[in-house]
């Protein structure tokens, strides 16, 4: 085949010098049939001509042997081109409108499988991505959590399928420097994780076992962006200090250029990991990163990983009694991907439908087209044309279209990949999101595809049909029958699509409106928060730390327009991971089963006064429950409800983070309900008193009598007094409640847009095919309304005419609407996929914009004059 097609090419490259022999050629042999004719006794006109048909015809010798060597089908094409480059010339506004259709429809498209060929489909950008693991600890399908340190240190002694293995931790850490101390994210990692992922540095080193053990001196890796902004260069950085929470910091290595995240952790610095010897099993807030071993399956990692399960769960049975959770490895790459995968999905299928739609309205454009060319086609027939070719020409027509379509879709595509960061900026690898060589494939595949199909209508039209009868048909009012028939299931094929992408943008809107409905459980329009973080440096013990929280708040009380002021650990609606398992006195977990767990902060009563959380039951803390008291808490509503149904909760005990060891703790009061895992999750939530804990991480919460954004400057100046190098910064919470909103906000505007696209195009379909009817049926009206019909009666003809496709189109998509379901449903909150109001709305929605495009071709109808269009031929 290779051979074949490089013959024809260099055929047809030494064209002109093989045709002019050949030409050569043929005169020999008429000179010698012409001089056989002569001898004979013929006249020179008659032995020429005699020649000349004894010989079948110079031309179409030349015809058949050019087609033999394969170069007049190539002769052809550039033909074809050249002439639907022509045509389409000649008819600007069909080709703008249909590549202006095309160029968008192709564009998104090109743009979102980019999007899924980069987060989705493509290997992860290490050595052997396919042997990457992330460890998780699971006691059930949908229930794992991350990793301890005790986790960690047993799966590195006793584990016998991995290559490597290491754990991560992200935080944000107080950078010391010449200006003011900032927060900047960090990655505390072990030597293993590194190893694991095949990471090298640009220069210096990575972090090594022995920089692991506690006590060893700090160091740290960076990546070349921090390296040149702030170290003057990477080899200037090897060696240097930083300080990071008061703790300095040798960088030993800077990580090579381009690498800013890894196993979808961001940083800009990586200290080292120095993990202590454990008092506990929890807390659990590790990320584990291994390699398999070669040969060795996820199935082999999983045994192996149980078994030390098993092994290490008698040790510490004491503080975790959930016998059945399993260290269990799954593929790093979905790890990583998560809950995008399904929005990436239904994005792509929304892609899909508008570039259908897209479609099937050039190809309703391409069918007018036709029947406005069935003259010349059927002239090109008289004259010899095949239905071949014909049809090979309105294919060229279509593919030149498309391929256009497709240069400036590609622009088109690249302008939509630099607003992924604004649509989406938490979907993973979102780094690695390119156009490149990949995405030109894409955009090239889809114009051919939609190429294709634009022209398959037209195509069997042409191959179906006896040209002679089109004519004849296209120049009668009405049209060809088929050709109305075979445009009306076009439009509707349409609305079929459209139908579904609507009701999926409108059950997005509507889950978006009940959000934002949602109580939180506290005010949010006067209220702002400033995160703190203490290094252990400078607030070595909790006598210290504690100090500095009273001294805090009480710093925030004394700013001008403050009225009520408290610290706590988390912050809602969003908790940062902030969880604890507990297990109840009077109703205890099965042996061996799993404790409940539920969102836990430390507070200071302030906070309640701040947020405005009303007290419902019991009391609230006080003075008196300080570090050394028994331990107390305070639950949610919901809590309550969900434990003790029946019982009074005040006064119960439990045991809190599998403590069986430590006093009991008593439930000494019940509040509102505070949404603490999203917007859509519950009110429960268990608070602890801030002295009983010391944290040295808190969020201070500020309630003012004025707009929120006109105190979080004196107040942040009021706690810089207090210690000039903290890293201060601060929220209101009005914004808080805005960027946990900001996702299905996001996803909202574009499934909304993708809904507003397909149906404008559907709407325009409609509209030029029955502006087409009227147009065709311009005399037939005119008889019509010569004999009688009125105006009204001539504009509901049409109108009913029209939304019959309309109807049938919205039903097919109706039934369709079932087939999406399961992609939806984890987008939604407080509606169904199948929610009959919402269907009833879109519906609606959807006839009232066919109804509009109809009517507007009905009322040109109703104007005709028929002594104008009977008189027209």
């Amino acid at each position: 085949m290779i051979a074949d097609l490089l013959t024809r090419l260099r055929v047809l490259m030494s064209r002109r010098r093989w045709q002019q022999e050949l030409d050569d050629e043929i005169r020999f042999h008429l000179e010698q049939e012409e001089a056989a004719r002569l001898r004979a006794g013929a006249d020179p006109s008659t032995a020429r001509r005699e020649a000349r048909l004894a010989f079948g015809g110079v031309d179409r010798y030349q015809e058949e042997t050019l087609d033999a060597s394969g170069v007049r089908p190539l002769s052809d094409l550039a033909g074809d081109i050249r002439f639907a480059l022509r045509a389409l010339r000649l008819n600007p506004g069909f080709a703008a409108t249909a590549v202006l259709v095309l160029s968008l429809a192709i564009g998104a498209a090109t743009a979102v499988f980019s999007v899924v060929q980069h987060v989705l489909l493509a290997e992860l950008p290490y050595p052997n991505p396919s042997r990457l693991v992330r460890v998780y600890q699971q006691d059930s399908p949908s229930n794992i959590w991350s990793l301890s340190v005790v986790d960690v240190q047993a799966i590195l002694e006793q584990q016998k399928t991995l290559d490597a293995f290491g754990a991560v931790r992200w935080s944000a850490a107080a950078l010391a420097g010449a200006g003011r101390p900032e927060q900047i994210p960090v990655a505390r990692a072990t030597s293993g994780f590194f190893r694991a992922l095949g990471q090298t540095v640009a220069t210096g080193r990575l972090i090594e076992t022995g920089d692991e053990p506690v006590g060893t001196p700090p160091v740290a890796l960076v990546s070349s962006a921090f390296a040149a902004e702030r170290l003057g260069g990477a080899r200037a950085a090897v060696g240097r200090s930083i300080t990071l929470d008061g703790v300095s910091h040798t960088i030993v290595g800077v990580l090579s250029a381009g690498v800013e995240e890894l196993a979808g952790v961001r940083a800009a610095v990586w200290p080292v990991l120095q993990m202590g010897t454990p008092d506990r099993r929890g807390p659990f807030g590790l990320r584990g990163v291994g390699r398999l071993r070669p040969g060795i399956s996820l199935e082999d990692a999983a045994r192996d990983l149980a078994g030390i399960s098993q092994r290490i769960y008698p040790i510490w049975e004491a503080g975790f009694k959930n016998r059945v959770a399993r260290l269990t490895p799954y593929p790093l790459r979905d790890t990583m991907v998560g809950s995008a995968r399904h929005q990436l999905q239904l994005f792509a299928g929304a892609v899909v439908l508008v570039l259908l739609v897209a479609i099937a309205n050039v190809a309703t454009l391409l069918l007018v087209r036709l029947s406005a060319r069935a003259h010349e086609l059927s002239v090109r027939a008289t004259l010899g044309a095949s239905r071949a070719r014909l049809a090979r020409l309105v294919l060229t027509e279509s593919l030149v279209l498309t391929v256009a379509s497709a240069g400036i879709g590609l622009g088109l595509a690249g302008l939509g990949l630099e607003l992924v960061g604004l649509i989406a900026p938490n979907l993973p690898r979102a780094r690695e999101i390119t156009l490149g060589g990949q995405g030109i494939l894409i955009a090239l595949g889809l114009g051919f595809i939609s190429g294709v199909l634009v022209s398959l209508s037209p195509i069997a039209a042409v191959l179906g049909r006896n040209l002679a009868a089109m004519r004849a048909e296209a120049r009668r009012s009405g049209g060809a029958r088929w050709a109305n028939v075979v445009r009306g299931a076009l439009v509707a094929t349409e609305f079929a699509l459209a139908v579904p992408l609507l009701l999926a943008a409108a059950l997005l809107g509507n889950s978006l409106l009940r959000l934002q409905r949602v109580n939180p459980g506290y005010e949010a329009g006067s209220n702002f928060a400033v995160w703190l973080s203490l290094p252990e440096t400078r607030y070595p013990d909790s006598t210290a730390v504690e100090t500095f929280w009273e001294r805090a708040v009480q710093r925030a009380l004394e700013t001008p327009g403050v009225v009520a002021a408290g610290l706590a650990t988390s912050p809602p609606p969003d908790n940062q991971g902030d969880v604890n398992n507990f297990n109840l006195v009077a109703h205890p977990v099965p042996e061996g089963g799993a404790e409940p767990v539920s969102p836990w902060s430390f507070v200071t009563p302030g906070f309640f006064s701040a947020l405005k959380i009303p007290l419902l039951d019991g009391r609230m803390f006080t003075d008196a429950d300080s570090s050394g008291a028994p331990p107390v808490v305070l639950v949610s509503r919901s809590w309550a409800e969900h434990y003790f149904p029946e019982e009074n909760v005040i006064g119960q005990q439990l045991v809190e983070g599998g403590c069986y060891q430590c006093p009991l703790t008593t439930v000494v009061g019940v509040v509102g309900d505070v949404k603490y895992q999203g917007l859509t999750g519950n009110g429960e939530g268990v608070y602890a008193p801030l002295p009983q804990q010391g944290p040295r991480t808190a969020a201070l919460f500020v309630r003012t009598q004025t707009a929120p954004e006109s105190s979080i400057q004196p107040v942040l100046d009021q706690l810089r007094r207090l210690d000039p190098e903290l890293p201060l910064s601060g929220v209101t919470m009005t914004e808080q409640l805005r960027r946990a909103l900001a996702d299905p906000s996001r996803w909202t505007a574009v499934l909304s847009g993708f809904a507003a696209a397909a149906l404008s195009l559907a709407a325009m379909g409609i509209f030029g095919l029955m502006s087409y009817v009227v147009r065709r049926q311009r005399r037939e009206i005119g008889v019509r309304m010569a004999l009688g019909a009125e105006p009204l009666d001539v504009m509901r003809m049409v109108v009913i005419r029209g939304m019959r496709c309309v109807g049938v189109g919205t039903g097919v998509g109706l039934g369709l609407v079932m087939l999406e379901g399961r992609w939806l449903a984890s987008l939604l909150y407080g509606v169904t996929p199948h929610d009959p109001t919402t269907i009833v709305a879109v519906t609606g929605l959807l006839l009232m914009a066919a109804l509009l495009a109809c009517l507007l071709p009905g009322i040109r109808a109703a104007r005709i004059r028929p002594s104008e269009a009977i008189a027209e031929d």
